[in-house]
């Protein structure tokens, strides 16, 4: 197996593991409340961003194009930007049984769009070697969540204390932050929405 990964493919596992990281930081952070582990989860992603776009210029200057690869690249990412974000949002507190159906359902979406990129992407690149546009937001956006969660934290909202609070439908809550995640799962499966590629 060794022999046939290429420099890119070391990059693209750099992805998976910071955010395999991120996730392992935010379930310490549930166990300790220590912040510093959810700085430390929310950080990782935006170095899973630096090694994704890291291992596609990597694989077109050293010309190591390959199909694992891009099998690889999906992969790290539905870890790095889609299940660490929603990690995070259920360190931070998005813990009730509708916000986690809204969580499954944004990794839904982000597994969902890997695949279909993965499909389309000979069609989409006409003949050349890079894609030109991304059907649906690319699942890399979900970064600026990350962020966003960091930020609640370090402004001490966590819990029902989440920017917007907890709502309660009858028995049950859920937490109206949450909904950025509904809609930035349904942006990434959008097939209407072109965005160009840099």
């Amino acid at each position: 197996m060794g022999r046939d990964f290429h420099v890119a493919d070391v990059l693209t596992l750099g992805n998976a593991a910071s955010g395999a990281g991120s996730v392992f930081a935010a379930m310490a952070y549930l166990e300790s409340g220590t912040r510093g582990l959810f700085y430390l989860a929310a950080l990782l992603c935006p170095v899973a961003l630096v090694f994704d776009a890291l291992d596609g210029r990597v694989a077109r200057f050293r010309h190591e194009h390959s199909l694992l690869g891009r099998e690889l690249d999906s992969l790290a990412d539905v870890i790095s930007f889609g299940v660490a974000p929603a990690a995070l949002a259920f360190a931070a507190g998005m813990q009730t049984a509708l916000d986690i159906a809204v969580l499954l359902y944004f990794v839904a979406c982000g597994v969902s769009r890997l695949a279909r990129f993965n499909v389309t992407a000979e069609s989409l690149s006409a003949g050349g070697d890079k894609v030109k546009y991304f059907e649906g937001t690319p699942i890399p956006s979900s970064v600026l969540l990350a962020i966003m969660l960091a930020v609640a934290i370090a402004t001490g909202r966590q819990g029902d204390t989440l920017w917007l609070g907890v709502v309660h439908l009858g028995p049950v809550g859920f937490h109206p932050l949450v909904v950025l995640f509904a809609i930035s799962g349904s942006l990434m499966v959008s097939k209407t929405l072109h965005i160009p590629k840099i």
